[in-house]
């Protein structure tokens, strides 16, 4: 494995590319062929009280979360380089983006990867939804939304290293207040949350009967498992920007957007840019490969406002939470962040509101 490691890290941003192209491309794929959807998820329970997309979303965050477990058991990573257990608990972002994405992605007709998807099968709404998301969350990042982000933000958030906590885990939290060894936290956290969810899942009848979900729910969370072992094993501590993460795609679509307009400043492309361009490139052959590729546009006014509403609520929202549908709910809630899990609430409170919002202005 050292060995494996040494190559990669020597070639690092080869791997990033083919790599993430790959599991880009894989991700794209099962979601345009299973029809995997978090606010069509949320919509299902709503209008026919049909629990089987949902229970995808939730197992891909419990598939992830069993591999980021060996992975970090094993000494491949140290998951204390991802951003999203950082002491420095933005709780207040998790609330409020979370709320705010969730809102964006109804409007929007999706998340940010339901869009990526139906821009590789033609739909033309989807590439102007993508750059509006990218645009806006460049402008929240560092923009003219940044300042009222970092204040509001800011005001937020609680520092827990010094609370003696060193980091926003929940079996670090469970660890520091029944005084277990973290490792003995780590594993009964992870047979809890994740055996509870794939528990919860599987007693479904209707769920089980279903291979299009299974294979929804295992396939995201795998892809999400090997963003995490390329990353890791490229992981450089001595690089200008070392990088431990793995999917998400809010501020990716932003980051895609300025590399190829920006092609020349740039030695090569980063993670957050293969797999989002993956992402397209695998929709793109599923669609193909269904012969359901076909050019989509905007209906009418209407339909142009909502969805332009809804790029610029998610690019925003998707920056204050630090992540998105798949970003936060699978790829931060892998590493058991309990910011992660607080974005994924308010992603689902805030895709309720929405619906409802929807609702009475039809």
């Amino acid at each position: 494995m050292e060995t494996l490691r040494e190559a990669a890290v020597e070639n690092a941003a080869t791997w990033i590319l083919w790599g993430g192209l790959l599991i880009g491309a894989a991700f794209g794929f099962i979601v345009q062929r299973t029809n995997f959807c978090t606010m069509g998820s949320i919509s299902d329970i709503l209008t026919f009280g049909d629990y089987r997309r949902f229970r995808s979303w939730v197992m891909a965050g419990a598939v992830a979360m069993i591999g980021v477990f060996f992975i970090d058991l094993t000494g491949l990573a140290d998951m204390t380089n991802s951003m999203y257990v950082s002491p420095n608990f933005t709780w207040g972002g998790h609330v409020l983006g979370g709320f705010i994405f969730g809102v964006g992605m109804v409007f929007a007709g999706g998340c940010v990867s339901r869009n990526l998807v139906r821009a590789g099968s033609g739909d033309l709404r989807s590439l102007i939804v993508l750059w509006l998301i990218g645009g806006s969350a460049y402008m929240t990042i560092g923009g003219l939304f940044g300042p009222t982000r970092v204040a509001v933000v800011g005001a937020m958030t609680t520092n827990l290293a010094e609370k003696g906590i060193p980091d926003q885990r929940l079996s670090t939290m469970l660890s520091w207040i029944t005084g277990m060894s973290p490792g003995t936290a780590q594993l009964l956290s992870v047979i809890a949350i994740a055996g509870g969810i794939l528990v919860w899942c599987f007693k479904d009848s209707g769920f089980r009967s279903s291979p299009r979900h299974v294979v929804a729910g295992l396939g995201v969370g795998l892809c999400v498992l090997a963003g995490w072992l390329l990353t890791a094993i490229t992981f450089d501590e001595f690089a200008d920007r070392p990088l431990l993460a793995s999917l998400s795609y809010v501020r990716p679509a932003g980051d895609s957007i300025d590399f190829f307009m920006r092609f020349t400043a740039y030695e090569a492309p980063s993670f957050a840019v293969t797999t989002t361009v993956g992402a397209l490139l695998g929709a793109f052959i599923g669609a193909v490969s269904q012969k359901r590729f076909h050019l989509a546009t905007f209906t009418d006014t209407r339909d142009t406002l909502r969805n332009l509403f809804g790029a610029v609520m998610m690019g925003i929202g998707g920056v204050v939470a630090l992540g998105c549908t798949i970003g936060q709910a699978v790829t931060g809630f892998s590493t058991l962040a309990a910011g992660s899990l607080i974005t994924f609430i308010f992603i689902v409170l805030g895709g309720v509101a929405g619906m409802k919002t929807m609702e009475a202005m039809a």
